[in-house]
């Protein structure tokens, strides 16, 4: 996924490294490994036409033609947009912070490896600061314990800023507007 999102960008090797194996130092061997591992589970078979691409001392690329399609609304829907990307939420647990395992993966030093809970029901959302360092905040006000979130609701998480969205079917509820 890490090559496919980066398509057609070169993933360069020191990044792969970092977001596969953050507390681990391992060998270019190991990564060379698991790319050949990918490809076998891909059918990459084809030399003149390969689906990952090696760029010799740097790195790999996902080289197949991508189309990217938004899924279909389902009929209750929860994102998080923060520093210009847009994280899907889904029901149960989402972790916010550095840690790229992360459900919402912040690459900035303000954000503690697992930072936040953003916890999604159907009834709706809840927030929860896992003991940052740098503090959790709800509309200005540092989270001390669990709450609720709304949407439009403005978020912080450490210095990175990030707003809480959510879309229901249903024109009543709050937050109908996709927008």
């Amino acid at each position: 996924m890490l090559l496919v999102d980066a398509a057609p960008r070169v993933v360069p090797k020191r990044e792969l490294h970092a977001r596969l194996w953050p507390r681990v130092a391992v060998t270019d061997w190991t990564l060379f490994s698991l790319i050949k591992e990918l490809r076998r589970a891909l059918g990459d078979t084809d030399s003149r036409a390969p689906l990952i691409r090696t760029v010799h001392r740097v790195g790999y690329a996902f080289n197949a033609t991508l189309e990217r399609i938004s899924p279909r609304p389902r009929l209750s829907r929860r994102w998080l947009v923060a520093d210009g990307d847009r994280f899907a939420l889904v029901a149960g647990d989402n972790v916010v912070g550095r840690d790229p395992n992360a459900r919402v993966w912040l690459d900035s030093p303000s954000v503690s490896r697992r930072h936040a809970i953003i916890h999604v029901t159907d009834d709706g959302a809840t927030l929860e600061d896992l003991g940052s360092k740098n503090g959790t905040h709800l509309r200005d006000t540092r989270v001390s314990s669990i709450m609720p979130l709304a949407d439009g609701d403005a978020l912080r998480f450490g210095s990175v800023s990030a707003t809480f969205r959510f879309w229901a079917a249903d024109p009543t509820r709050t937050g109908a507007d996709p927008s």
